[in-house]
């Protein structure tokens, strides 16, 4: 029902050509209508000391733009929602955490359709609302052709790697590690160069992590996360349980892997 409303929201909307040209007033115009179709009638507060948003102000690649997802206060975060507002289905992710996750930075890579507002939307344990947006130049990158062999892609269907980055933290024993997917998650958008016919729709829905039984996120995505996405994220849980990492695409494909959590330099 969420994309159904989503849906509704942009065929408001002016031609991707002209919003290029909205005003700010526009823009968050069309935010104020975003909010209330997954919101609804809740307050998104302000979310300075809770969530901050970073993009780059204008892409190199739109169809493969960085974000990263900082939560550095001390309020509990139960969920991020990611809305690209100017993209076909502006919801591009919603993460759900569980008690292993370390929710203090998130970064993945994801598509843009045209300049846009984006927002990333921390809700807490007590059901309140903190929102974060960036304004980011890009355009053409939800229609973007693959950079992969189709053929190749699709044999390489499902593959998955971890690896850990940055340093962990010895006191509280956090591990921040990035997840690659391959996927070429086709929107539906796309043109095959070679016979000139759009690539049939097939993406990632779903993405749960788990140490042991512990959940650390369930990912619900969409059309708008990158091909073959890169999900770095914070793992808290001390035990040397290992990191299961199960995947669900459009057409419903299951691909599940486990994971000694690696050590930093292998």
């Amino acid at each position: 029902m969420r994309r159904i409303l989503l849906i509704a929201v942009l065929m408001l909307g002016s031609a991707g050509a002209a919003r290029a040209e909205e005003s700010d007033a526009d823009r968050q115009a069309r935010w104020q209508d975003l909010r209330h179709a997954v919101f609804g009638d809740r307050t998104v507060e302000d979310g300075r000391g809770i969530i901050t948003l970073e993009a780059p102000p204008r892409a190199l690649d739109a169809a493969l733009v960085p974000i990263t997802i900082d939560l550095p206060g001390p309020a509990k975060v139960t969920a991020v929602y990611l809305m690209i507002d100017e993209n076909p289905s502006p919801l591009a992710g919603t993460f759900h955490f569980g008690p292993a996750a370390d929710t203090r930075e998130l970064r993945t890579r994801v598509r843009v359709d045209a300049y846009t507002l984006m927002h990333a939307v921390a809700e807490t344990e007590d059901g309140r609302l903190f929102g974060a947006e960036k304004f980011v130049k890009a355009a053409g990158g939800c229609s973007a052709p693959s950079t992969k062999d189709q053929k190749l892609a699709l044999e390489r269907l499902g593959q998955m790697r971890l690896k850990p980055v940055g340093e962990a933290s010895a006191a509280k024993g956090d591990d921040a590690v990035q997840l690659l997917i391959s996927h070429p998650n086709f929107n539906g958008m796309q043109m095959d160069q070679l016979t000139r016919n759009y690539t049939p729709a097939r993406f990632i829905q779903d993405v749960k992590v788990t140490r042991g039984d512990a959940l650390v996120f369930d990912l619900e995505a969409d059309i708008s996360l990158s091909e073959d996405p890169a999900i770095t994220f914070g793992v808290a849980d001390k035990a040397s349980a290992p990191i299961t990492v199960e995947v669900h695409d459009s057409a419903n494909a299951t691909f599940k892997q486990s994971f000694d959590l690696p050590k930093r330099g292998t």
